[in-house]
This record gives C-alpha cells, structure tokens and sequence, in this order.
C-alpha cells in the first residue's frame, strides 16, 4: 500500500464539522462508524441526509412538507431528471448569503487587485450596497423571472450584481471581461437579459484592457438589453456615452442608497443563474441552475468537506466566467469571509497568490492544478517563505492534479495541510468527488465521492466498474439537488438537455469524464471523454475556436484537440488552407490574434499544424476525438463511423507537436 502524504490526527479528525454530523447521525443509524459508512448511508437515505442538511446547513426558508419526490412520473429512465428536492420549498439564495451569521461590522467581503488596492465590505456595508442595486433595478422594471447579465472581472461589484438580482427574484448570468464581443454575444444572446452590467476595462499580467468599445457593440447586438450600467475599473467615471442605454455604476445606484434590503422568497426551483458550457457542438448551453439545489451542495461542500466554518476567510482564484465563482460567493452563507483577487497569479511575481493568504490570513486557498504544476516549475516554495500558519485547506481543480503537483504542496507549501482535490463542473455546479479532512491524503488520488452523490464509474455497456484502476465513464446513479433546471431556450422535451447528461445510460447521469477508482476507495480523473478541450484547467468549445479562425484568410477549414502535455492539456489547432497558401509564421500570428481579440486568451492555441483533409463522421461532422486519440497516441476507437479515416494519417508525429 502507497503511504499517503498526509494524514488526519485524532485531534483534527475530531473537531472537523463532518465529524460532528456523522457523531449525529451515527445517534440514529448506528452503522455509520466513519465517513466511509456515512457517504454510503447518505445515498441509500437521500430524503434523510438532504433533510438533515438543510437544518445543518443553517438554511433560511421554508422547507415544505416533502424532502424528496422521486418524479412525476416515476420512470426509471428519468430518475436522476426529474426527481426534486424539497419541491414545495421556498427560499431566496441572496437571503442566506446575507444572513446575520456575523457581527455588522465584520469583514464579508475583501477584494485585491493585482496592483494591490484592497477594499472592505462588512457585513452592513455589504448588505447596504446590495440593497441600493436591487431598489436601483427593481426601479428600472427589472422584475422576478428577469435576466441581469454581468460582462464583469473578479471584482466585488459582481458579487453585489448577483445577490441584488437575486434579492429581487431576478436571474443572474455572468462571463468574465477578457471574453471578446462574439463570445458575449454567444451567451448572453441566447439568454436575453434585459440589464448588462458591464467594466470599462480589467487589468492582468500589468496591463490594462479597455472595454469600452467591446460594450457598445455588445448593446448594438442585444435588443433585449434594455439598461448597461457601465462600472468604473479603469476609471472613477468611464465615459458611457457611445453606448446605447449606459449609465455609470454610481449614478445608477445612488439615488438608492439607504433603501431598506428585502428579499422575494420564491420556490427552491426557480432559477438562480445561468451558466454556460464550452460550445462544443455549437453555441455554448445555457445550463440553468435552481436556487435551493446550488445553496444545499455549497453547504454541503464547504461546511463538511472543506470544513468551513463561520468567520474563515476563503480565496479560490478564479474569474466570474467559471463555476468555482459562483462556489466562491456562498461561502458567506456559512459566515465565512470572501476573498477576492483580480489579476494575473504570476503578476508581479509567482508568489502573489501566497502574499494574499499570508497578510489576509487564509484558511482555504482554492488553485488550478495548472497553477499548482507552474508554480513547482518557478521554483515558489511558500514554505520558506511566507507565513501559512493561519491556513488548514487547499482546494484544486479545473484538470487532473499530478503526483507531482500533490508532492509539491506538501514539500513546498505547507506539511500539515488538507488538499482536497475536487472534480465536478458547470454543470451541475459544484463536485461528483471531492475531499474528506477526516481521511489520509495520497498522491494523485481524489479522496472521494461527495455525501449526497451515488457516483460510479460505468463501462461501456453501462456496467459498474468497482476495480481499482480501470478507466470508464463518471457517472451518477441517483438524484442530487443541483440537477439544472435544464438548458435556457430548450424545447418543451428538454431535449437537448437529456441528450447532453442522460441518453448515454438511460436515467443515469453521464458527465463525460474518463475515471477509475482507487485501492484506497479514492478516485483518479483521467480527462474529458468528449470533445471538449480542458486547457489549463479552462473548458473551451471548438465551435468558439472555428467560429473565428475559419474567418481568417486563407483558412478553408480547421480542427482544435488537446494534446496531453507536461501534466496538462494544451490546444492544438490544425488548419486547412486554400490552394496555393502556406501556413507562414504571420498567419500563425493572425489566427492568434484574432483568437485573442475575439474570443479569448484561453482560446489561443500553443501549436498549430496544417492538413489537406478533415477527418469526418458519415453523418458529416468533424471527428474530433479521431485526431485527438491519434495526437495522444491512442487508438482511434471507432473508424468505421469516419467517412475519410485515411486523412487520419496526417495528424500521426507531426513534429510541431514534440515541444
């Protein structure tokens, strides 16, 4: 048996909160004798542990008389579908982020630019800015049902924008500013808000980045929008003249001020916000997330697998454009602190994040695997240098984190530390498998699935795999509570949205990752088995990608893959061009810079390589798992279903792949 890096004491173990819950449960159901028991009795009595989380959980609302409906129609194909939780229900999301956990004058909400402006929300102050917005677009018309979209960086305004809509029954969508018009279009024109707040600009890496321009062809684009409230970033007072409809942040809250903070309780289903898939396959889905079903697995999340409690202060470094955001603002419905840092992690040097959880005393730092890898490369040992004493948790995500990674942390970070490696998604907002700071830690290994989820991992004919180390698909065989409402603008059969998650393996959830299990009852995430690409722990569509470079001379026609690459996944575009064109090092730079401008950096490619062909399906799709199976070295799985696998023999030891 591997030794693991850490391990739990007794003394940890037993002041965690899942301790706690578990010595509480385990009075009633005797045969929970330790997390291992606990997670399974949790989704034998799905009814009996959501029930319990709510109270736990400090949920403010009305729970109703029902914990659980198993589904209308009781068909085992629509178990995990259409089965509800707490159906006649009534909260507001906003209400118990807010709620008097905390003293007034204690700090909710902190936020750090990269140039290192720090600003303080307490609670009352929170609460008051809050209250201005939601009476500022409750004026405005914006009613229950509304969409307010945010075009925003990794600011508090954002924060406040989500929890006002949300205050007044609104629905909330946001993507993160360095995203080009197409990009924003894309999303948000599929969704119709009727209010964008919007930055004039962001800063990363030391530059600054206008917006101005990008928002005034963004409302040209929207007829829905009826209002852009411009919030000042670069500027105090952005000039909001060349955009339709635009009124700064200040002007528009203002006259608000003092307004009394109210809440609109409506049913645990309505919807919260909206997030968005890749686009894969087209335009990105609009993933439609219930209020109570985000709020029960948050709590869930942080008060028993990250053991966050009341007055911890938290950091995930993330953008408004991925889901770990919106994980991010409910720890204050625990009545921990959120900090926020907007900017580069590298900028002005790769110690910055560790600067922050020194001087803000972090207890929980949430990174990207990517990050983790890079700053092990930089040579960062936080460890000599920086005092971590206040900090117990490190989360990571976004891709697989190796060995390596796992080792670095505790040789280089911090020796007695929970890192809990967690995987999940947008789509259902939060994880399938997470940590327990109850349980030894191995290298590479995720401890475990979350209380709550039956996750299992399927092969390909829909059987469980239970032995240790063979790779198949993540699945989920129950209900849980953050199962989407459904896609925003889908048909009345919600038909895209059952083929996205539920007509692999019927009433089963199919989330599209590759994974097998542990010897230690751990799980390890191999990658994505779709098309998706996940490069740097970002998810990105090809369609985003052809969208723009097919729209560059000479490009004919192009195809994107990630390429498994130092631990990680880099993008790799492949172009066909027009007769007579060579791939010469200034299309190179155009096709980056229109990638850059348009969509965003994330969607850069590192390589880019040129073919005479394609690779298609019969049905005349592009085939990108073919090529990325061939770029990775494994064998193409089905080519009796390409209607030109002979093309395929181009994408084999392309050297622009070697380095």
């Amino acid at each position: 048996m591997t030794e693991p890096l850490w391990r739990p004491s007794a003394q940890r173990v037993g002041a965690t909160r899942i301790e706690a819950f578990r010595r509480r449960v385990a009075a009633d159901f005797p045969q929970v004798n330790d997390t291992i028991a606990l997670h399974a009795w949790s989704v034998d009595e799905l009814a009996e542990f959501w029930k319990r989380m709510w109270v736990d959980g400090g949920v403010i609302g009305e729970p109703g008389a029902v914990a659980f409906d198993p589904g209308v129609d009781g068909r085992p194909e629509a178990r995990v579908r259409s089965a509800r939780f707490f159906p006649d229900s009534s909260v507001s999301y906003a209400e118990n982020v807010l709620a008097e956990r905390a003293g007034a004058n204690e700090e909710a909400l902190i936020a750090i630019s990269e140039r290192g402006d720090r600003r303080i929300y307490t609670w009352q102050q929170l609460r008051a800015e809050v209250a201005a917005l939601a009476a500022a677009l409750s004026a405005d018309g914006v009613k229950a049902g509304d969409r307010v979209a945010a075009y925003m960086p990794h600011v508090a305004e954002t924060i406040i924008a989500l929890l006002a809509a949300n205050a007044i029954g609104a629905v909330f969508t946001s993507t993160s500013s360095d995203f080009g018009v197409a990009g924003v279009v894309d999303r948000f024109g599929q969704t119709q808000p009727t209010v964008l707040i919007a930055a004039d600009g962001y800063r990363y890496g030391g530059k600054e980045f206008d917006c101005l321009d990008r928002i005034a062809h963004i409302a040209q684009q929207m007829p829905s929008l009826r209002r852009i409230v411009v919030v000042g970033v670069l500027s105090a007072t952005p000039d909001v003249r060349a955009i339709a409809n635009a009124v700064g942040w200040i002007d528009y809250a203002k006259p608000h001020a003092g307004a009394a903070l109210s809440f609109q309780r409506l049913s645990g289903d309505q919807p919260v916000y909206i997030l968005y898939s890749s686009g894969t396959t087209g335009k990105p889905k609009c993933i439609t997330h219930r209020a109570l079903g985000v709020l029960l697995m948050h709590l869930k999340e942080h008060q028993l697998h990250c053991d966050i409690r009341a007055g911890d202060r938290v950091m995930y470094f993330t953008t408004c454009g991925w889901m770990m955001w919106n994980w991010l603002v409910s720890v204050m419905a625990s009545g921990a602190t959120a900090v926020l840092f907007d900017g580069s992690p590298f900028h002005p040097a790769p110690s910055v994040l560790f600067d922050v959880a020194e001087r803000e005393r972090l207890t929980l730092l949430g990174l990207s695997a990517k990050f983790i890898d890079s700053a092990g490369k930089a040579g960062v040992r936080p460890l000599d240098t920086h005092d971590l004493s206040a900090l117990r948790t490190v989360c990571s995500t976004g891709s697989p984190l190796s060995e390596a990674g796992y080792r670095w942390v505790y040789e280089a970070m911090k020796i007695d530390l929970h890192l809990a490696s967690i995987s999940g998604g947008t789509d259902l907002c939060a994880s399938f498998v997470g940590g327990d700071p109850t349980r030894p830690v191995y290298a590479g290994e995720i401890q475990g699935p979350s209380l709550g989820m039956a996750v299992a991992v399927f092969d390909n004919a829909g059987q469980p795999v239970t032995e240790p180390g063979v790779k198949g698909e993540l699945v989920c065989t129950q209900p849980f509570p953050s199962v989407p409402v459904g896609f925003w603008g889908d048909d009345a059969e919600q038909s895209k949205f059952r083929a996205a998650y539920f007509d692999r393996f019927p009433g089963v959830w199919a989330h599209g990752d590759y994974a097998s299990w542990t010897e230690h009852g751990g799980m390890i995430i191999h990658g994505r088995s779709d098309a998706t690409l996940n490069a740097a722990g970002v998810r990105i569509g090809t369609s985003e990608i052809y969208a723009q470079v097919e729209q560059v001379p000479p490009v004919v026609e192009c195809i994107a893959v990630g390429q498994e690459w130092e631990n990680d996944t880099r993008i790799v575009l492949f172009v066909k061009l027009a007769e007579g064109n060579e791939l010469t090092d200034d299309l190179q730079s155009e096709i980056r810079r229109v990638l850059r401008v348009n969509a965003s950096p994330r969607h850069v490619p590192a390589r880019i390589a040129v073919v005479t062909d394609v690779p298609r399906t019969r049905s005349n799709k592009i085939s990108e798992l073919a090529v990325a199976d061939v770029v990775n070295g494994r064998e193409v799985r089905n080519t009796e279903a390409l209607a030109n696998p002979e093309c395929l023999t181009q994408y084999r030891d392309r050297p622009e792949l070697a380095d």
